[in-house]
């Protein structure tokens, strides 16, 4: 693989994308992305498991249920979700009105909206906006389209990467939004990943539910799983043919674009000030490792206790002990920043001033051995701090 320095969701050839302000955001930022490919396409879609759900993935199901769209319509600032039926006809006027200034079929168009939930959509101002972000879509406008669709986000996010194929190149780029709200299954978080390579819409969806398992499934910032996530696999076939052995090599790059913007999404988590990977080896099956390591995540004393720099490993046995998965405590061992501080069944000896000074770097590592198979799962969450306290209490006021 090759990265692609600034790469995101237009760096696959055949797709244009855009970013502009129409106001629904009182703040005056961008709030509309569009993303579009130039060519007839197959795509895929993974939702969240929450059972309340906005309007966007209701028509996005409808519309996906061919396999095919050319074009994403995502707006921020408001989430579209517990509005009812007058819900579910602002988000068929974001696809029709933006089908129509395309030239495209109704269901050719997808959307998806975050933000503020049980609010209606100030849908004149976007109805207002889309003919401007139609007229300026550009093979440059991924930035400004990952710029349009952040909400409580410091940074865009977003990323591309080349993969050889037998047939040539075919590059796959990425664009997400999420900073809190954020658990597995799925998160507060909208993706639209591209490609142009040549998928058709069965193993599409397929290449997409093992990379979302093992990527935006594995983040996890404060247990809160939210009504609006939605991830977009959207293949144009503009680039190389699959040939028989690439389909494995297309997911490494697919898997790599998600890696990416799952771990900018726990970096960039509401209030945080590190990111923390959670590494967990020698599990009977992948799913048990994800288990163990999304119980130590969504910790809160493991979190506080990151944020304050404080070696306090028996926090650490403590959420793997209470995940739900068969292990013997006596064979387990954990490290912290490089650091053993458990094995054989106790507390290793460790200098924990030096340790505590480790822990303070932006990126910081809990590896876990459970000694009871080959299986391993890697997740990623970070701290929580004063910082995010204070922001989700003055959410809306």
């Amino acid at each position: 693989m090759r990265i692609i320095e600034g790469g995101g969701v237009t760096a696959p050839s055949g797709y244009r994308a855009a970013g502009i302000q129409t106001g629904v955001k009182e703040s005056g930022a961008k709030d509309l992305a569009l993303v579009y490919s130039t060519r007839p396409a197959n795509a895929a879609a993974v939702y969240t498991t929450n059972k309340v759900q906005g309007a966007p993935i209701a028509i996005d199901r409808e519309h996906l249920a061919d396999g095919k769209a050319r074009a994403v319509i995502l707006n921020s600032g408001n989430a579209n979700v517990c509005n009812g039926d007058v819900g579910l006809e602002h988000a068929r006027r974001m696809c029709a009105l933006t089908a129509s200034e395309l030239g495209l079929q109704t269901e050719e168009v997808l959307v998806c909206s975050t933000g503020l939930i049980g609010v209606p959509l100030p849908i004149a101002k976007i109805e207002a906006g889309i003919p401007q972000i139609v007229a300026a879509l550009s093979e440059d406008g991924g930035a400004t389209a990952a710029e349009a669709i952040m909400t409580t986000d410091t940074v865009p996010k977003s990323c591309a990467v080349e993969v050889e194929l037998e047939a040539g190149r075919a590059v796959v780029g990425a664009m997400a939004k999420g900073a809190a709200m954020i658990a597995p299954n799925m998160a507060t978080m909208l993706a639209v990943v591209t490609t142009d390579a040549a998928v058709p819409s069965g193993p599409l969806q397929e290449l997409l539910s093992q990379a979302i398992q093992r990527t935006f499934n594995c983040i996890t910032v404060d247990g809160d799983m939210s009504t609006s996530d939605t991830v977009i696999l959207i293949a144009n076939g503009d680039g190389a043919e699959l040939g028989d052995r690439d389909c494995a090599r297309l997911y490494e790059g697919i898997e790599y674009a998600c890696r990416q913007m799952a771990q900018a999404i726990a970096r960039d988590a509401e209030g945080s000030s590190k990111l923390i990977t959670i590494a967990v080896r020698g599990a009977a099956t992948e799913a048990e490792a994800r288990q163990v390591g999304i119980a130590v995540a969504n910790s809160s004393l493991v979190k506080t206790a990151a944020f304050g720099n404080d070696p306090n490993w028996g926090r650490i046995l403590c959420a793997m002990g209470y995940a739900g998965v068969d292990f013997d405590p006596e064979r387990a061992r954990v490290s912290l920043c490089g650091t053993d501080i458990y094995g054989n069944g106790a507390g290793l000896d460790f200098d924990g001033d030096k340790l505590s000074a480790a822990m303070q770097a932006e990126k910081m590592a809990i590896d876990i051995d459970l000694a009871m198979g080959a299986a391993t799962a890697e997740i990623f969450t970070c701290d929580l701090t004063y910082e995010y306290v204070r922001l989700n209490a003055e959410y809306t006021t």
